[in-house]
């Protein structure tokens, strides 16, 4: 069976050798057709701490590797642009 993978935005780095990704996913009501988003916060193994907050990440379904890591990020799909434009958009 393939491995899931999951894409996400970087929120944090501050462990060492992991990162926090959030997913946002649309779902739609089963009786009232309405959409929503919901979203969720993955801890992924990040071996070299080469991802930064902002970071757009593909992350890939793994062995556990501690209590809450289930999850390894394998690619970077876009960088952060500037300090200044993530600290706007996260307050």
């Amino acid at each position: 069976m393939p491995k899931k993978k999951l894409k996400g935005v970087v929120v944090s780095n501050k462990m060492q050798k992991t990162i926090v990704v959030k997913v946002e996913s649309v779902k739609e009501h089963p009786k009232y057709k309405k959409r929503y988003k919901t979203q969720k916060k993955y801890k992924a193994h990040d071996e070299k701490g080469e991802y930064k907050v902002g970071d757009r990440v593909i992350i890939e379904e793994c062995r556990p590797i501690s209590k809450e890591k289930r999850w390894r990020a394998i690619q970077k799909i876009q960088k952060t642009k500037n300090k200044e434009q993530t600290a706007k958009s996260s307050s």
